[in-house]
């Protein structure tokens, strides 16, 4: 097992392990149709060869290096080698508009960029002109380049560098800095504003490594060098760049790398991962799926899925009776293999993280077999806080503190949290680094408890709580979570603070809306062209109020209205790890929520 208090940095634990598994398979991505694999030592030349093509060009310790890329081998390589070279990291989203990228770029004072694609520089390269940097890296070749910027061949600088006085340098420069020295700067998706970048060292990151492998070791059947990772969320968002890289890395799993989010289910059958991290929207559209073909087969499918998941359930909650004890293994046989075979039929866990997970959906895959593990964290915190444990898994809460994490509830019921995980600060702003980082406590903004058992459950954000007007607090995460299982409802932002009661700004499900347009004689099933359909209206508030059954008399939505167009992050209404954006959209929907209440 690895010796986590003796290590220096990342890289360190990265060559490590590159000793341990020598030649087995380490990162795999699907080219020309084919998967194709990177052994340990091979990544190993590469990422010496990658650094010391950069040491080459002068790049000094503690130079900021922006990477822009898809999931794929080439950004493990070059956050290590950057890393080695002596220099920070930026990871950057691929959705970034210019503007983004001329923010991340100028804040950061970025030197040079890495870039992957063609159509990822169209949007980078711009900026860079605007930003003042001359010097790009391309994964791939790039059609049109400006005059004042130069490009060099990702691929040249490796095969060029590579060799074994390369890989000596770099093992040797891999524990020259001291663990608390910056290893990156992760901006913040920005839910409430522009992204503020975070200061993370490999101190930070180390401790949640080695807290997710204390985690992991729970895990019944976890087996080091055998394990399979499917990475699929964007590795420029603190979850995946920790819990998707480094932990892998850690007990030397193999990572594939998703085509794309369209081809994620195909990819999933094909790869046959062992474990997965999600956040909750992929969890709900999964259950939204298997739901639907369930109710398109109708008959005895249908009512075998429900009673598979409603035994499940039951057996979760430690009430099953005598009769669910007789046919839990019929509906093993008939119902939850075959679910389970969709997701490739070896998964030990499906972990969930950052944002709530409705305990109901959770439910829902336990039910049918599959175990998830619902964590929690914050990039300030590198990123992971807590996780449930498989043998004590309480849906309702986010789990215990990992080894090595302290969390404490204030006065006024903000989380609390200490350790050696909890960032430098935030770049540029000493002001606000105090504020949220007091005597060594992160101030999270998150609201939460501990029960008898240390588990932490959180009640919602500290900026995002409603007080109406009647001095009542009303979470919108729990009541959106609600909704959203709604198969008529998409996604849903609820709107009330200072108010009598809840309104809420609703997109239709698109399967169901399509379906929906069909069955009435709609010409057309696009959103833009229904939103004001008095008919699609009634249908959807009727969904809204099967929901507030289920909602306390505070929290039920009384109105709503219809989006113009789903949130995406093309329209900068969702942030790029999924998460609802509420400035954005009130800005747009504002007057339209208010006019609710007129009515």
């Amino acid at each position: 097992m690895i010796d986590y208090g003796a290590l220096r940095t990342l890289p360190e634990l990265f060559f490590t392990q590159a000793d341990r598994y020598d030649e087995r398979p380490y990162l795999i991505a699907k080219r020309d149709g084919v998967w194709r694999e990177q052994s340990w030592r091979e990544v190993e030349a590469r990422v010496a060869g990658f650094a010391a093509a950069l040491d080459s060009w002068g790049l000094e310790s503690g130079d900021r290096v922006a990477l822009v890329a898809e999931n794929r081998p080439e950004w493990t390589i070059a956050d290590l080698a950057v890393m080695v070279a002596g220099g920070v990291t930026v990871p950057t989203y691929t959705t970034n508009t210019v503007e983004n990228h001329v923010h991340v770029l100028r804040d950061s004072g970025a030197r040079i960029a890495i870039v992957s694609t063609g159509q990822l520089a169209r949007r980078l390269l711009p900026a860079c002109v605007e930003a003042g940097i001359d010097t790009v890296i391309a994964m791939e070749p790039l059609a049109e380049v400006p005059d004042n910027i130069t490009v060099h061949d990702f691929e040249a600088m490796v095969a060029q560098h590579r060799g074994a006085e390369a890989t000596a340098r770099a093992r040797a420069r891999a524990v020259e800095p001291a663990r608390s020295d910056m290893a990156c700067i992760i901006y913040t998706s920005g839910t409430g504003g522009a992204p503020t970048g975070v200061m993370l060292s490999h101190g930070n990151m180390i401790c949640n490594v080695m807290g997710a492998d204390h985690f992991l070791r729970t895990l019944p059947g976890l087996t080091e060098g055998e394990e399979v990772f499917l990475s699929f969320l964007p590795l420029s968002h603190s979850y995946e760049h920790t819990v998707g890289q480094f932990i892998p890395m850690s007990i030397g799993a193999q990572v594939y790398y998703a085509e794309s989010l369209d081809r994620l289910v195909q990819n999933i059958a094909e790869v046959r991962p062992t474990i997965m991290t999600a956040v909750p929207r992929l969890y709900e559209s999964i259950r939204g799926r298997v739901l639907h073909g369930a109710a398109q087969a109708g008959g005895l499918k249908e009512k075998l899925l429900h009673k598979a998941v409603a035994v499940g359930t039951r057996r979760h909650d430690g009430t099953m009776t005598l009769c669910d004890r007789l046919i839990d293994p019929v509906l093993t046989k008939l119902v939850r293999r075959k679910v389970q075979d969709r997701f490739g039929g070896r998964l030990k866990a499906f972990v969930s993280g950052g944002a709530p997970l409705n305990p109901d959906v959770g439910k829902f895959f336990i039910a049918l077999g599959m175990r998830v593990l619902q964590g929690y964290g914050q990039t300030e915190s590198a990123p992971v806080v807590s996780v449930n444990l498989p043998h004590n898994n309480k849906l309702d809460t986010v789990g215990p503190p990992l080894k090595g994490v302290e969390v404490r509830i204030a006065e006024d019921g903000e989380i609390l949290v200490r350790g050696e995980l909890v960032m430098l600060g935030y770049w540029n702003q000493p002001e606000k680094s105090a504020e949220t980082v007091k005597d060594g406590w992160l101030h999270t903004g998150d609201v939460g408890e501990l029960d008898d058992e240390g588990y932490l459950r959180i009640t919602d954000r500290k900026k995002d709580i409603i007080v109406n007007s009647g001095g009542d607090n009303v979470s919108p995460q729990r009541v959106e979570g609600v909704m959203a299982l709604a198969p008529e409802i998409g996604q849903i932002m609820v709107h009330g603070d200072k108010r009598p009661h809840l309104v809420g700004l609703v997109v239709p499900d698109a399967e169901w809306l399509g379906n929906w347009a069909r069955e009435n004689g709609k010409s057309s099933g696009d959103l833009a062209e229904l939103s004001d359909d008095p008919d699609l209206h009634k249908a959807v508030a009727a969904a809204v109020e099967r929901c507030n059954k289920d909602l306390s008399v505070t929290e039920r939505v009384r109105r709503v209205i219809l989006a113009e167009e789903p949130f995406s992050v093309e329209n900068a209404m969702l942030t790029p790890s999924m998460k609802i954006r509420r400035h954005v959209i009130k800005q747009h929907y504002l007057d339209r929520l208010e006019a609710l209440y007129g009515r």
